[in-house]
């Protein structure tokens, strides 16, 4: 990871605080720990009024020792002090106007006063501030504790914000911020959360609160399966008759979508096609595949005909005004095409468009790598960064995939299963949904059991994207980061309040292994402990 921190936050004109307190004899009191490796030791409080300046820290103070929070900060630099606690009265400040909504929302929470841009400096203010190491990571920070104030800096809004994550679970609970700088920062790109909506509905509150939840554990995707055989849960301009009688509107989405970019998390949408869509054939039975005997194959649409692509993009297009961001997920898996024995005689039809398309010798599976090219075209012309399931993509095809579109890498049982490897090895990035780990599927089906948030910090990392084998070291970069999924295959086998208790820990284990890239240093027991603390 990328983490560019300076020794200096200036928190007012013409003046600054160092980030390390100093003894009697003018050298530093500090020692670098790493937060993973923290345990707690709570500072001494003021024993002064909080409205009056704390006297500058010296060693009466025991050394400080890294704040403990989900996910554990990267480093954090000792110093002896009194610490940090909010206090009636006390203000958040910025110094970019930019951080007012950062601002506003950590002086909600911690019951302190906003006060906007100001340059004074004043006892016990929370200042934020952006330019902390100019052109690093964008969602890395530094937060420095000192002389009874707190600065919290970085190079773009997002590491400003987690910064304000990091402060509030530190004092959490009455709690007191540690004196000394962390200096933090993910090891990967992506932390998602998926949700699948289409097969069961859940509520526009209960999806706000996961947000939240989200949000103050440093996610930033939330990934929205809108679309399946079972239901279309969005409503719909250009196609009413598709949307499911329980659907979220567009007020409501655009509600949550807000939410969500306020505490810097992308929703990302995914219409599943050309599987998946018995929803949307319901409406429109004309476009369903059926085989050469005429039998019906479920969930599947038919793309030999140009009717089936003219709906797929009208929602695609539709909802890329609904949806802001760069990210948009094409599903592109299970297409029951592709799962008999001989794809081109049981859907001719298929075949005989693949040859049309793409010349002589063109298969089903051609056909169907040149549908998700199309679709990955529609999305791209609104800016979009295309991904597919990994089972979407197909070997020995003379039509490839696009080189943008992302592999979601969620299983190693399809047919004609390919390793992790063969996709990285081509240079195509990955993003892990292991189903091995990270798949939550409602009512348990098939080979599915609930997992735990021991077994995914104790076994999975990034690296694990099939099964329970990492990938070679070398391969680390292309593996942008990871998504815990929640699948409603059984969608009354619990309620939404039995899903939020079953993904609290596995959320919380996930994001800690993608924000640090070393080995947890609490153990298991020790997190969960810790967790029930914070909660």
């Amino acid at each position: 990871m990328l983490i560019v921190a300076v020794v200096v936050v200036t928190v007012a004109a013409g003046v600054s605080l160092g980030l390390l307190a100093s003894g009697d004899d003018g050298e530093s009191s500090g020692s670098e720990q790493q937060g993973s490796a923290a345990t707690t030791s709570q500072a001494a409080s003021p024993t002064g009024p909080r409205g009056n300046p704390t006297p500058s820290p010296t060693r009466s103070y025991p050394l400080s020792k890294a704040p403990q929070i989900i996910p554990a900060v990267d480093s954090h630099t000792a110093a002896r002090g009194p610490g940090w606690r909010p206090a009636r009265g006390e203000r958040v400040v910025v110094s970019d106007t930019e951080l007012a909504d950062e601002g506003k929302l950590i002086a909600g929470e911690l019951g302190l006063t906003y006060a906007g841009r100001k340059n004074d400096v004043r006892a016990g203010d929370v200042r934020l501030a952006l330019g902390d190491g100019e052109g690093g990571n964008p969602e890395s920070y530094s937060m420095t504790v000192r002389g009874g104030r707190v600065a919290i800096s970085g190079p773009g809004e997002a590491g400003v914000f987690y910064g304000t994550r990091t402060l509030k679970q530190a004092v959490h609970d009455g709690r007191t911020a540690p004196e000394g700088v962390v200096r933090d920062g993910p090891a990967k790109p992506v932390r998602g959360f998926m949700l699948d909506i289409a097969r069961k509905y859940f509520t526009a509150g209960w999806i706000e609160d996961r947000v939240r939840e989200l949000g103050d554990l440093k996610f930033n995707q939330l990934g929205l399966h809108f679309s399946d055989d079972q239901g279309f849960r969005i409503a719909s301009s250009s196609h009413p008759e598709i949307v499911s009688q329980q659907h979220l509107t567009k007020a409501q989405v655009r509600k949550i979508v807000k939410l969500a970019q306020s505490r810097h998390i992308q929703v990302v949408p995914e219409i599943d096609s050309p599987g998946h869509l018995g929803a949307v054939i319901a409406a429109h039975p004309d476009l369903q595949l059926r085989n050469v005997n005429g039998a019906a194959t479920r969930g599947a649409i038919d793309i030999s005909k140009p009717e089936s692509a003219e709906i797929v993009d009208d929602l695609l297009n539709e909802y890329a005004g609904l949806f802001p961001g760069d990210q948009w997920h094409l599903g592109g898996d299970e297409y029951q095409a592709l799962v008999v024995s001989s794809p081109e005689a049981s859907y001719p039809q298929l075949a005989t468009a693949a040859r049309e398309a793409y010349g002589a010798g063109a298969t089903v599976a051609d056909l169907a790598t040149g549908w998700l090219n199309d679709r990955a075209a529609t999305v791209r012309t609104h800016d979009r960064t295309p991904r597919a399931w990994n089972d979407g993509f197909f070997r020995n095809t003379k039509v490839q995939p696009d080189k943008d579109i992302q592999v979601a890498y969620w299983t190693g049982k399809e047919i004609g299963a390919r390793a992790p490897v063969e996709y990285l090895s081509t240079g195509r990035k990955v993003i892990n949904y292991n189903d091995e780990f990270l798949y939550y599927v409602l009512g348990e089906p098939q080979t599915f059991v609930y997992p735990t948030g021991e077994r995914i910090y104790e076994q999975w990392t990034p690296r694990v994207l099939r099964g329970t084998t990492a990938v070679p070291a070398k391969y680390d970069s292309q593996i942008l980061g990871g998504s815990f999924a929640v699948w409603c295959d059984l969608a009354n086998s619990q309620t939404q309040a039995q899903v939020a208790a079953g993904i609290r820990m596995p959320l919380r284990a996930t994001v800690q292994k993608l924000w640090d890239a070393g080995k947890p240093q609490l153990t298991w027991a020790e997190f969960k402990a810790l967790a029930d603390r914070l909660d």
